[in-house]
C-alpha cells in the first residue's frame, strides 16, 4: 500500500486557480449561482452595521449632561489612612 506522500508526485494537484494565480472559467462558473445571492447579504449585513453605528451616535449625540457638577480646582488632598491597621 503506498502512502499519500507517495502518491503526491503520480497525482496532479486539482485547483480552481491558474498557475499565475487567477480564477480558472470553471471557478467563475462554480461561484456564479451564488453571486447575486451573496451581493445581496453582504449589503444587508454592512447596512445593518453601519444603522447600529449611526443610531449609536445619535443617541449617544442627544445625551444632555447638565446635571453634571464639574470640578473647578484640584482635588483635595486627603491623608492616608491605614487599613486593617497596615502602613
Amino acid at each position: 500500500m503506498r502512502s499519500s506522500a507517495s502518491l503526491s508526485g503520480i497525482l496532479k494537484r486539482s485547483s480552481y486557480y491558474k498557475p499565475d494565480y487567477t480564477q480558472s472559467a470553471a471557478l467563475i462558473r462554480a461561484r456564479r449561482p451564488y453571486l447575486f445571492k451573496n451581493t445581496i447579504t453582504g449589503i444587508c449585513i454592512a447596512s445593518f452595521a453601519i444603522g447600529v453605528f449611526a443610531f449609536t451616535l445619535r443617541a449617544v449625540g442627544q445625551e444632555e449632561f447638565g446635571d453634571v457638577v464639574v470640578p473647578t480646582g484640584p482635588p483635595p488632598k486627603t491623608p492616608n489612612v491605614a487599613t486593617n491597621g497596615v502602613r
